[in-house]
């Protein structure tokens, strides 16, 4: 299949190189040009502009966030000047309220959305195991599923409207952020009546929370371990301020989210936006105290 990729951070590298390994045509575009030569030398063509990655059977498109996203992909004239016909996988967190107006500019230029983003960390990424929750035209998922099925382990199906699959994003990235600042926290309390950190992470992880997010953020915390982010504090500042204001229009209040807003907030502004999103509960470690 003709692949127009758009977008090669930490995730989007690996999910570009797993469809050239599978044999697909991909033609690639990114702000910076280190990837590119690099999914190149894998055999990838590079395009010059974003709207040469669009002269394609299916986009797929992985950037940080709307603003970036509505400069490469609107602004730039790319998704004017796409075909009839072009299936778009948007495979990154976006708003709600975005998502519906690139739905709208989709079908002004015959296109198709599909939002399609993507649970993980860059190792899953590069491994094809990532988990992708799908929104948009069942025809259009079905002629994607291949592409699909070779980035991730399974695709998990939420109707007809893209915006199903965007807020199920933004309201689990939620979760593992709160789920990443009571570990922190839980871990403070224990520690300072004398509980080793790593006996702590062991019997949470083999009993009440033997869940992922659990067993890989609550290491990383114990170990203090912030860099060589795959998920940094400045991304999940982005994604609670989504679902804080996803909730407003239905009036759904969400007071963890905007505690979780205020730590985050916190730690970007005291320049720890890089850090990796482990370092949330380290932060609630050395609140009270301790290192």
């Amino acid at each position: 299949m003709r692949i127009g990729f758009i977008g090669l951070g930490s995730m989007g590298k690996g999910m570009a190189a797993n469809l050239l390994r599978a044999g697909h045509e991909v033609r690639v575009w990114n702000r910076s040009l280190p990837a590119v030569e690099q999914l190149v030398r894998q055999g990838a063509t590079a395009a010059g502009d974003p709207g040469e990655a669009f002269d394609a059977e299916v986009l797929i498109s992985m950037l940080a966030d709307d603003a970036v996203t509505r400069a490469v992909l609107i602004d730039s004239g790319a998704l004017a000047s796409s075909k009839p016909g072009l299936i778009h996988l948007s495979m990154a967190t976006l708003s709600v309220e975005f998502i519906e107006e690139l739905a709208v500019l989709h079908e002004s230029v015959g296109a198709q959305l599909i939002a399609a983003p993507v649970f993980g960390r860059n190792d899953l990424a590069e491994a094809g195991k990532l988990n992708i929750a799908v929104g948009g035209p069942a025809t259009a998922i079905a002629r994607v599923q291949p592409l699909l099925d070779v980035m991730g382990q399974k695709t998990w199906p939420m109707g007809e409207d893209p915006v199903n699959a965007a807020i199920l994003k933004i309201a689990t990235n939620m979760m593992l952020i709160s789920a990443i600042e009571a570990t922190g926290e839980a871990m403070a309390l224990t520690q300072s009546y004398g509980v080793g950190n790593s006996d702590f992470v062991e019997f949470i992880t083999n009993t009440l929370f033997a869940a992922p997010a659990y067993k890989v953020y609550g290491p990383k915390i114990a170990a203090r371990e912030t860099e060589g982010a795959g998920f940094t504090l400045r991304l999940g500042l982005k994604d609670v301020g989504l679902a804080l204001k996803a909730g407003e229009p239905n009036h759904v209040s969400l007071p963890v989210a905007s505690v979780l807003r205020d730590n985050l907030l916190d730690a970007v502004a005291l320049g720890e936006g890089e850090s990796d999103l482990a370092a949330l509960g380290v932060r609630a470690i050395r609140r009270s105290g301790q290192e």
